[in-house]
């Protein structure tokens, strides 16, 4: 079963993600697919991550409460809506595909520093293609051609190394966190060239890709308000994923966790 059921969620409230190529769609967006394996999911409750590291739960509850149910309904939602309606598609291509060609030195950087030489060549080829024949990032040349992006945050080189998460964190805006996460911030931002961009050319990128990640989860909300415990079940999603990207999807699933895919994928195998 493939892990992509557990990662719509795991946008909720994040400014940096966005979704897999559909028809009219920006191609960059991450796709939101395996809703029913969610749905199914939930009827046994959350999968409990397996080292929860989190000893500030009422302060990030409170947080998650503010996000939820103050900052999305009554300013994020509503312009990732009015984003979608009136923005036209290709605009929207072309603005997340600029966006996201401004971190491929940043990929470059973090896939070298794991050793992944041949990953860290592709994001610099990327980089060099969009960025000229692509016009400035707008159009993803580079996967036409077969380049496709490999993402690596400084927080993946981190944990390859041995760093620990450190303690799970729900930041006001800025959604699920971790110490670690916290520190990969700003160091990614010190790469070229998001260490050059104006203020407002920096802030205009983090809010084009947020309201992407909104506009994908509109169709996914009630997975979330269907929850028993959506904190726990957002924590567990976000703690999950982490742990699958630092290690390149090969990690070890609990009895529980393999119990469950297989009923999800039985389930959708019924479809």
């Amino acid at each position: 079963m493939r892990a992509v059921f557990i990662w719509p969620l795991l946008l909720v409230l994040l400014g940096g993600c966005a979704s897999a190529p559909e028809r009219g769609q920006p191609s960059e967006v991450e796709s939101l697919q395996d809703a029913e394996g969610l749905q199914q999911s939930q009827a046994s409750g959350p999968v409990e991550s397996k080292d929860v590291n989190d000893p500030f739960e009422g302060f990030n509850r409170a947080m998650w409460t503010f996000n939820w149910e103050v900052l999305d309904p009554y300013i994020l939602r509503p312009m990732a809506v009015a984003y979608a309606d009136y923005m036209p598609g290709f605009a929207r291509t072309g603005l997340l595909n600029a966006a996201v060609n401004l971190e491929e030195p940043v990929n470059t950087v973090n896939n070298l520093l794991q050793g992944k030489v041949g990953d860290s060549m592709v994001s610099m080829g990327r980089f060099l293609v969009n960025s000229t024949i692509g016009l400035l990032g707008t159009i993803d040349v580079a996967s036409e051609m077969g380049l496709t992006r490999e993402e690596e945050e400084f927080e993946e080189v981190l944990g390859v190394w041995g760093v620990g998460a450190g303690p799970y964190l729900m930041l006001p805006a800025l959604g699920p966190r971790d110490v670690r996460g916290g520190v990969s911030m700003y160091v990614d931002s010190a790469y070229f060239p998001l260490d050059d961009l104006a203020w407002q050319l920096s802030l205009a990128r983090r809010f084009i890709k947020a309201l992407e990640t909104r506009v994908s989860l509109i169709q996914q909300e009630q997975l979330i308000n269907n929850a028993v415990d959506p904190y726990a079940m957002v924590r567990n999603i976000y703690l999950q994923n982490l742990e699958y990207r630092i290690k390149d999807g090969e990690v070890e699933k609990s009895e529980q966790e393999a119990e469950l895919e297989e009923d999800i994928d039985a389930y959708l195998d019924s479809l």
